[in-house]
């Protein structure tokens, strides 16, 4: 998401379809409809548009311990110099979840999922630490994930 866009006005339908397919992502149109008082075609119409527009994407959220990722962590990054050019290095690897540019001790913060020990090692003692401009990094791993959820709505 840029920092300069404006962001999207919803109004309370459009907030309703979210909500519901936050809560199901496989929901029907029709059942979305009965409950936001649009007929089938109108919601296919809103989510497509919602989509276009970069306000929501419908995807599939996986349990890595079920798929072999034994490892999570959050992993804190001093940088000397542009930040967003290490942010966009790290944004290449595949065990990067995300990449939050920040303020305060670290200047990046990226979520990682390994396989195990050994992965997280070579990922951060070679290929992050190996990114030019990468000055330090802290690793925090993950002992039990607590709550992670995606059906906080549209406040």
């Amino acid at each position: 998401m840029s920092p300069t866009r404006k962001p999207t006005a919803l109004d309370e339908v459009s907030k309703g379809i979210i909500e519901q397919l936050q809560q199901d992502g496989r929901r029907s149109y029709a059942e979305i409809g009965k409950q936001v008082g649009l007929s089938e075609a109108a919601v296919r119409q809103r989510v497509q548009k919602l989509q276009e527009s970069g306000v929501m994407q419908i995807v599939a959220v996986t349990d890595p311990m079920q798929l072999g990722f034994s490892r999570q962590a959050m992993i804190g990054i001093r940088v000397d110099g542009d930040a967003t050019a290490v942010a966009e290095e790290l944004g290449r690897l595949a065990a990067v979840e995300y990449v939050v540019l920040t303020a305060g001790s670290y200047d990046l913060l990226v979520e990682v999922v390994c396989e195990d020990d050994d992965d997280l090692l070579e990922l951060t003692g070679r290929r992050i630490r190996g990114i030019a401009g990468v000055r330090s990094t802290e690793t925090f791993v993950y002992l039990r994930l607590h709550k992670q959820y995606y059906n906080w709505g549209t406040r």
